[in-house]
């Protein structure tokens, strides 16, 4: 079974500094259909103007996941971690107990753009923890580059929950297998391009994002030159 989440049905929230869209239920977009797929609670499409950003604010019980696709994100949490997340580089922000973080474009000027993904964890509590994981171009060459999974495997960074964080590129013309076994579900964000997935033959434009279900040989087809991230829920 495959589900389309357009980016055309996303909430839209707007700012002087920020332009966010809102794939699920989060701030002053609510739909009750769409607070949560599985383990995934936001995912949020942000856009900060040169020198804008979030001040320091609280979080608890969630893993945050940031994915940064232009300019920079400049981090400080209550932990003591400073940080410059840019393109190449993601950051895994697991709240626990409780933290505090801000998150500010460090440019006058040039605009940053992030995906910034939150998982409910498998247990609430638990000391916060910061991590950050850099990887190549060549690294997700029409493959997938592990992100962060439960064990930290393949030098991957640890999520407190039962799902799998990846990265691809996929050239045009090119096509990758993402495979699902048993009761695993997956969701595709597509970042840029435009992905067609077989066998059923669904489109994705930049933005969209797709549930997948049941699909054990399910493959993403690259029409233009794509960037996306891939979650399987176990």
């Amino acid at each position: 079974m495959q589900t389309l989440w357009p980016a055309a049905e996303r909430g839209r929230f707007q700012l002087d500094w920020l332009d966010s869209r809102h794939t699920l239920s989060f701030g002053e977009f609510y739909d009750p259909a769409k607070m949560s797929w599985r383990h995934l609670r936001v995912l949020n499409d942000d856009r900060i103007a040169g020198g804008g950003g979030f001040p320091p604010h609280p979080h608890r019980d969630m893993e945050i996941f940031s994915y940064v696709t232009e300019g920079a994100l400049e981090h400080q949490d209550s932990m003591g971690n400073t940080a410059q997340v840019t393109p190449g580089r993601v950051q895994l922000m697991s709240t626990g107990t409780g933290v505090r973080h801000s998150e500010y474009n460090p440019s006058a000027t040039a605009a940053t753009r992030l995906l910034q993904i939150w998982f409910m964890p498998k247990a609430a509590g638990g000391a916060p923890n910061y991590q950050e994981l850099a990887f190549t171009e060549p690294d997700r060459a029409n493959r997938l580059k592990l992100l962060a999974d439960p064990t930290g495997g393949d030098g991957a960074m640890v999520i407190r929950q039962d799902v799998r964080i990846y990265t691809a590129k996929l050239e045009k013309g090119k096509s990758l297998a993402l495979a699902l076994t048993g009761k695993q579900g997956g969701w595709l964000q597509l970042v840029e391009g435009a992905l067609v997935l077989e066998p059923k033959g669904m489109a994705l434009a930049p933005g969209d994002g797709c549930t997948i279900e049941d699909e054990p040989n399910l493959t993403a087809r690259a029409t233009a030159n794509s960037e996306f991230l891939w979650f399987v829920f176990d």
